[in-house]
């Protein structure tokens, strides 16, 4: 029978844990297949199920590809694609899942029905399940390429096959509000000058003290000069300092947690990370520093805290950094040049602003040069640790000491840290979104020009990725809407559409045209029909929009109803009536599209003057009509026009 799982992990089971990861169990031995990865211990433990071939060949595949591909957090995919499709197995087939391997004929439906079982218990755009299945069919397939490893032909060729599930929709993170960006910089730069004058004073306080031995086991400076100089070890602090309730109150102040227990064990370890804190960096400080790089470099974190010593090389006015992208497969030799640095603090972010000012500066050159000179005592004793500047001193719950690369864990993680710093952050408190905010702020810089931003990838990634971002949209939407405006007032510009003069017959005359805008001639002309165009009047119809300069309009009337210089007084609306009666036998004609082509806009302005009209004159005008006294002159044109 499986044994059941806990959720929590015994000292014990660890030490085991920690064995078996020490003394990896051989493929296809009896035992725990056990990976660690940064702050993370993940078990695929054979004899937790009835399952145990099945597991154990999946597991087998697991741990060769994990240390073949150097993958880090995503290891928990396939971890997860084996744990659930091996509990699935015994539940689908109870004691008969003792004799599952993948070597079985029935294995092939099993894995389809558990592929397409995996949505239920997600989101319906969640991308975990296609991962999962995907996880999956990789051990699988790995496992067929070995020659010595059997893998039953069906199940390979479904393995090599289409996915049957999707690969769902994933949420692209947005980048951070430029408020929140700017507090985050202030933030980090604050935390460096604290971590800064914390070591100091812990360096400086060492100092003072003396061997424990001669002095006192409860005394700060004591201790510290011994942790120092190494003339104690941690260990001491766990056999020889005093319990904690005959401890000094400046020493319990001192090593006091945020809940303030004094407990043995408990308090004890905290004493001496408190006393590590004093003379090397933690994982806490440097997240401020990994911020501060990406901010100043726009590069990506994995990029920013993976060059060590020999990839910095500092210029008269700058840095130069060699940057490598696992994920790329890149490695990019980078210059950035120092830039003057503000004598007042910046002020409030400005809602109308465009980018994050440089506060308090944002000179790669000085963040690299604090960052080596925090981290140069860890370094120097990892001197295996030559990749990366990133580097901790952490004290374990079993008071070893370990030297070694930044390995941020939970309870240190991003968002713990935004947390401590007071920092609040809206949506996924995710650090990959301080590159995105870097790129926007090129983006406007360079005005858009994708080749300028898109400069450590591809454009497609730029486009497909970065410039989903709300600033970005926002910005495209108020530029696509400028040129529409521009564009939009250029044609009214040019087709401003007649001037209606809506007051009765007997209300016009010369002066009201002249109050109009007309000039005295042209009013007069008008007065006196010299100007009548057929459906409006033309102030000018030699400086007509559709015709050169000087010349006669060769497109009256049939266009002016789109013309700025035609004028339609009350007595046009007889021929405005026949001109729709015109246009209504072209719409049964014509197709729709080639209808709104040629006559849309005259038929829009002709249905807006005549909806002017009262009933009344609409009446009259047609008895007008009806009289024969209204007569409507088209050109031949107007009525030879075909739909080709």
């Amino acid at each position: 029978m499986p044994k059941p799982r806990r959720k929590g992990r015994t000292n014990e089971e660890r030490a085991r844990l920690r064995a078996a990861l020490a003394n990896p169990v051989p493929p296809g031995g009896v035992g725990p297949r056990v990976i660690e990865i940064p702050g993370v211990l993940m078990v695929v433990d054979p004899s937790d199920f009835r399952c145990s071939r099945l597991a154990i060949q999946l597991a087998d595949e697991w741990v060769e590809y994990v240390a073949a591909t150097a993958i880090t957090m995503h290891a928990r995919v396939y971890y997860l694609a084996i744990i659930r499709l091996c509990k699935y197995v015994d539940k689908e087939l109870g004691s008969a899942a003792e004799t599952v391997s993948l070597t079985d004929q029935n294995l092939r439906d099993l894995l389809i029905a558990w592929e397409l079982a995996l949505p239920e218990a997600y989101a319906p755009s969640s991308t975990y399940p296609g991962a999962l299945a995907g996880a999956l069919r990789v051990l699988i397939i790995r496992r067929d390429d070995h020659r010595d490893r059997p893998v039953d032909p069906d199940l390979v060729r479904l393995a090599r096959g289409p996915a049957l599930l999707g690969s769902g929709e994933k949420q692209e993170r947005d980048e951070f509000k430029r408020q929140e960006k700017r507090a985050l910089v202030r933030a980090a730069w604050q935390s460096v000058h604290a971590t800064r004058t914390r070591l100091e004073e812990g360096w400086a306080l060492a100092e003072q003290g003396r061997h424990p031995e001669q002095g006192s086991w409860t005394s700060i400076p004591d201790l510290l000069w011994g942790l120092a100089h190494e003339q104690i070890a941690v260990d001491d602090i766990h056999r020889i300092v005093p319990p904690p309730r005959e401890w000094p109150e400046e020493l319990k102040e001192f090593a006091a947690g945020a809940d303030r227990v004094y407990v043995a064990q408990v308090a004890r370890v905290q004493l001496a990370r408190k006393l590590f804190a004093r003379l090397y960096p933690n994982t806490f400080d440097l997240h401020a520093f990994r911020v501060l790089l990406m901010d100043a470099t726009g590069y990506a974190s994995e990029e920013v805290t993976g060059f060590g010593e020999p990839e910095v090389e500092f210029l008269p006015k700058g840095v130069r950094l060699t940057l490598l992208k696992n994920r790329a497969e890149r490695r990019r030799h980078r210059a950035f040049h120092d830039r003057a640095a503000p004598e007042e603090p910046a002020p409030e972010d400005d809602p109308d602003g465009q980018l994050t000012v440089d506060w308090p500066r944002r000179e790669a050159s000085e963040i690299v040069r604090q960052l080596m000179d925090m981290t140069a005592r860890v370094r120097a004793k990892a001197p295996n640790v030559t990749h990366t500047l990133f580097v901790t001193a952490t004290v374990r719950s079993n008071f070893s000491v370990v030297f070694d690369e930044w390995k941020p864990v939970a309870h240190s993680s991003f968002r713990a840290w935004l947390a401590t710093v007071g920092v609040k952050i809206e949506g996924e408190p995710h650090v990959g979104r301080m590159r995105k905010s870097v790129k926007v702020e090129k983006a406007i810089v360079t005005e858009g020009r994708i080749s300028a931003t898109a400069d450590d990838h591809t454009e497609e990634t730029f486009a497909g990725h970065y410039a989903q971002g709300t600033t970005l949209r926002i910005l495209s939407g108020r530029t696509i809407a400028t040129a529409q405006q521009y564009w939009f007032d250029k044609a009214l510009d040019r087709v401003d559409g007649p001037t209606v003069v809506s007051d009765a017959v007997g209300d016009i005359d010369q002066d009201l045209l002249e109050d109009s805008g007309l000039s005295a001639q042209e009013a007069e002309d008008i007065m006196a029909g010299q100007l009548d165009m057929g459906v409006s009047h033309c102030k000018n119809p030699y400086q007509s929009p559709y015709s050169r300069p000087g010349e006669l309009c060769a497109v009256a009337p049939l266009r002016c109803l789109e013309c700025r210089n035609a004028w339609i007084l009350p007595t046009n609306l007889p021929q405005l009536l026949l001109f729709k009666a015109h246009l209504q036998r072209l719409r049964t004609v014509l197709a729709p599209p080639a209808f709104e082509r040629l006559w849309g806009q005259s038929w829009v302005n002709l249905r807006v003057v005549l909806e002017d009209r009262t009933p009344e004159e609409l009446d009259q005008a047609r008895k007008h009509i009806e009289a024969g006294q209204a007569v409507l002159d088209l050109p031949l044109a107007a009525n030879t026009e075909f739909d080709a």
